[in-house]
């Protein structure tokens, strides 16, 4: 029975076997939040949709599984699609973390960043507003789930698997573990926890209007994943993965990957605690990541060789 257990769980990737050990717990809190509306005579349509997007997860792990079973060598959908279950994921997390941990940080944050600079930087930052620098910025933080796969993306047509494997793998684990400190943190962003000390607003232009209309359709004001920005940590981790193994392309996405960070506090979506935090799991997941597919391979190999398929 150990034995068998043990052949399932490795001929799983690694990113699969994390997905899947999220899912549970996404769908008891998904629902959760769901049938408490439903008590309270509210069809909220965030959370219906937080519904339909579980069952997409359900379908996509169906997929995967048919896949890994008996077409083990249909790479691409295989190695894409454990990336499309972890943004699903994600996207449920914002609606559900406030009814799993109920006991909120932002507070804490806002004193953090009040001690290291004197002032609310996103609320500072009041003065620079601008309708091109919104527009600009608004830009660079829409595409931020373009920027995140985009290296590995390259690398795998390039054909160099290893390389895309520590980058899929590392940016991969760094949204799971940056799932697991939202719930330990709970935490609204400085949209709504500061709202009455902002006295200006925005003003810009198409991708500014499009850019708000999504996040307020997306983000419920129970939204709760503020710390640690995964934004800034992902972008970095990006960055850093396309000067290793891409340099031309980092410097096409440096400019692009600074103006999504910037863009994090000054559309007061996150302090500036929070991107310190990301920075640091940035770190973490690209000295932890390769360590632990490295491992993870290793008993592909041994328990379950006709899955591993990538020669190392």
């Amino acid at each position: 029975m150990r034995e068998k257990l043990r052949k399932f769980i490795f001929s799983l990737r690694l990113e699969e076997f994390v997905g899947l050990l999220f899912f549970p717990w996404m769908f008891y809190f998904t629902f959760k939040a769901y049938f408490y509306f439903e008590s309270m005579g509210e069809s909220h349509k965030i959370f219906t949709g937080a519904v339909w997007r579980l069952v997409i997860v359900v379908a996509v792990i169906g997929i995967l599984y048919l896949i890994s079973r008996y077409k083990p060598n249909w790479r691409l959908l295989r190695d894409g699609l454990p990336f499309g279950l972890c943004i699903a994921i994600y996207t449920n997390m914002h609606d559900t973390v406030h009814f799993v941990n109920p006991h909120d940080v932002h507070d804490t944050l806002i004193a953090i960043d009040q001690w290291m600079f004197g002032c609310q930087p996103c609320v500072w930052a009041q003065q620079f507003y601008h309708p091109w620098l919104t527009e600009f910025f608004s830009f660079c933080y829409v595409n931020f789930f373009v920027f995140a796969p985009l290296v590995a993306t390259i690398l795998w047509f390039q054909k160099k698997y290893k390389k895309f494997r520590y980058v899929m793998v590392s940016t991969i684990l760094c949204f799971y573990f940056g799932y697991f400190l939202y719930v330990v943190f709970p935490a609204a962003p400085p949209r709504f926890v500061l709202i009455n000390e902002f006295t200006r607003t925005f003003s810009g232009g198409i991708i500014t209007r499009a850019s708000d209309s999504a996040i307020n359709a997306v983000l419920p004001q129970t939204s709760r994943c503020a710390f640690p920005s995964l934004h800034s940590a992902v972008t970095t981790l990006s960055l850093i993965w396309a000067y290793k193994y891409i340099r031309w392309l980092f410097w096409i996405l440096l400019p692009f990957g600074v103006g999504l960070i910037l863009a994090t506090v000054y559309l007061r979506h996150h302090y500036v605690i929070d991107l310190l935090a990301g920075f640091a799991l940035c770190l973490f997941s690209l000295w932890f990541a390769p360590r632990l597919e490295d491992w993870w391979q290793a008993k592909r190999n041994k328990y379950a060789p006709q899955r591993s398929n990538y020669g190392y």
